[in-house]
């Protein structure tokens, strides 16, 4: 990871202008604030790119999170977030939304800084698996950036040549430094499914902190014991080991796998 991290400073040193990816779902979780503060200390032109959009909408958004999610002060709309980050772009890679608004945000904030190279260079960067190389696919039209739901995929600086006006650097995801939360890293994708430890626990806290949403998928009845709920959907799904017992690793490590790949939602 340390390499990683070296890699992304090299890229914000070496572009021109400087997208965040955040996930539209866990927008404060997947906020770097050191990669930010070093941007606006360059005195770079930064663009926070909020993707995943179709996976969540504003009410959503509110009557997922009705509790605190990993002791953040309050929970916010995407427009309080839009108001926030500045300037803010909604995409969807899948559904190609946003993908024209944000290439126009890069040309007007190119401009406001006196940007005269083209290509521009526009460095991408973000938490492992928060869809930087699905946005550049989508922004070029191509499968030219090599994409995983595994977190880690991309291992050094891709250079993607969207158009005559624009070249990508797609960079490694990295984690701020000292942050250890391997929950919250599994819930926002940063550590994929296969590699979670204890994968029942991080289900556990996905039923608190987004109240019904797994219960829904897999229709069954919201309970107050997410352990118990996780052995009916289990049992429904006919995930046993010896003596008929229910396969709750199997089954924990299934549901976390479709949150993270966003059928869940």
């Amino acid at each position: 990871m340390g390499n990683f991290r070296k890699i992304v400073n090299n890229v914000i040193r070496d572009a021109d202008v400087i997208l965040i990816i955040l996930d539209a779902r866990m927008v404060e979780e997947t906020r770097n604030i050191v990669l930010e503060t070093m941007v606006k200390d360059l005195g770079k032109p930064l663009i926070y790119v909020i993707t995943k959009s179709d996976l969540v909408t504003e009410k959503e958004n509110v009557e997922t999170q009705k509790k605190e999610f990993f002791s953040a002060p309050k929970v916010k709309l995407l427009s309080e977030y839009k108001r926030e980050l500045k300037p803010c772009v909604f995409v969807s890679s899948t559904k190609y939304y946003g993908v024209n608004i944000l290439r126009e945000k890069i040309m007007i904030e190119s401009k406001r800084y006196k940007i005269e190279r083209m290509p521009i260079r526009v460095g991408v960067i973000g938490y492992p698996n928060v869809g930087k190389s699905s946005l550049i696919n989508a922004m070029s039209g191509r499968g030219a950036a090599s994409t995983s739901t595994m977190s880690g995929h991309t291992r050094g600086v891709q250079n993607i040549r969207a158009d005559n006006t624009i070249t990508f650097l797609d960079t490694p995801g990295v984690i701020p430094f000292k942050e250890t939360d391997k929950t919250k890293h599994a819930i926002i994708g940063s550590i994929d499914y296969t590699k979670t430890e204890d994968p029942d626990l991080v289900v556990m806290k996905i039923m608190e902190n987004y109240p019904g949403i797994i219960e829904k998928y897999y229709e069954v009845e919201m309970s107050d014991d997410y352990e118990e709920t996780i052995k009916e959907i289990t049992k429904k799904k006919k995930l046993v080991v010896k003596n008929n017992e229910p396969d709750i690793e199997k089954m924990s490590r299934q549901i976390l796998k479709e949150w993270q790949t966003g059928k869940i939602k």
